[in-house]
């Protein structure tokens, strides 16, 4: 089961990719976009072109677990998404996914605008890793 992994941000998108398996998370790619409209029929492109199953958002939590402002845009995100895919959307806690991104990139010795590039893409491929493991636990606990 292909599973589609999405970091946004206020500019741009980040995707991640699983496997066929559904069990790795791979950065995909980042795009700008303009309006959501836009973004979202990206999106479906390669949700058709990559045969997704399932799609996952990143869900921007405050620290103290509460929904703010970008939860909110997040959460209108993937209403508007569900509406256009065929494929479940499903919001997941993206806290400090890129923290941990720019943190990876900082370490490999990515150039500044490298790790603004990558940045996206690696968030999302790590909130969408968190959600493969968490499925996998839930599997194998039952």
């Amino acid at each position: 089961m292909r599973v589609l992994g999405l970091d946004l941000g206020e500019k741009r998108i980040g995707l991640a990719l699983s496997d066929s398996l559904g069990m790795v998370a791979s950065p995909l790619k980042a795009f700008e976009y303009e309006s959501q409209q836009a973004a979202i029929e990206q999106i479906a492109a390669i949700v058709k072109s990559k045969e997704v199953e399932e799609i996952v958002i990143g869900l921007p939590l405050e620290m103290n677990g509460r929904r703010g402002l970008q939860a909110e845009k997040a959460e209108g995100f993937a209403k508007a998404l569900k509406e256009r895919v065929n494929v479940p959307v499903n919001c997941w806690d993206e806290r400090l996914t890129t923290v941990q991104a720019e943190r990876a990139l900082l370490e490999a010795d990515v150039s500044r605008r490298g790790r603004k590039l990558r940045a996206d893409m690696v968030a999302a491929a790590l909130l969408l890793q968190s959600y493969l493991d968490s499925r996998r636990r839930k599997e194998v606990s039952s």
